[in-house]
């Protein structure tokens, strides 16, 4: 019998209806860092975006069992949709608008937990990071928005296009002109990654 990290999204779902409540596990298990991921650059509180992840799965959950779920093989774009709702009803709550930074209490990178370098190339990336995230801060929101989601949480643009609640075009002219502003950054600022 094939383990359950080798089943599909939709065979998980499937399970989880029929009461393997370990099939519901494996699927939070399998996206909760792209999941939590792209929370935390929106709402810039570790706190606040567990809350938020808490809720979008409960959303999930609800929304499994109620029989409302439609099985499209589209599940993470789903459940990023929920928490994208999520993270804009948070902002209308308290009257602002979601912008994508970093903030200083704790790195997007170590986040991510990326590669396991030597001493001095962990420093050298850690320089590297540190220059992009302020370059980052330095783009429109909507650039910035687009190049995170694609770059750091790995979305398609057709993904982002339905996240951000833009067409696929408006989602490509956003990165294209984010990467023009980066590389124009880097140019003045004689900056070397």
């Amino acid at each position: 019998m094939k383990t359950m990290n080798n089943l599909s999204d939709q065979q998980l779902v499937h399970l989880y209806l029929d009461g393997n409540s370990e099939a519901l596990s494996s699927l939070v298990e399998r996206y909760k860092d792209k999941i939590f991921t792209s929370i935390y650059l929106l709402v810039k509180d570790k706190y606040l975006a567990e809350d938020i992840f808490q809720d979008a799965f409960i959303k999930v959950i609800d929304t499994i069992n109620s029989g409302r779920y439609t099985d499209e093989g589209k599940f993470l774009p789903w459940v990023m949709r929920i928490a994208h709702n999520l993270c804009v009803d948070h902002f209308r709550k308290v009257k602002r608008s979601p912008s994508i930074k970093t903030s200083e209490d704790r790195d997007i990178f170590e986040v991510l937990n990326f590669s396991d370098a030597g001493a001095d190339e962990k420093m050298m990336q850690g320089q590297s990071h540190e220059r992009v995230r302020k370059m980052l801060d330095m783009l429109p929101d909507d650039q910035k928005e687009v190049i995170v989601m694609r770059h750091y949480a790995d979305l398609s643009f057709k993904e982002i296009a339905r996240l951000t609640d833009c067409s696929i075009n408006t989602a490509l002219g956003r990165m294209r002109y984010g990467l023009i502003n980066l590389r124009k950054m880097m140019i003045e600022k004689q900056i070397a990654l």
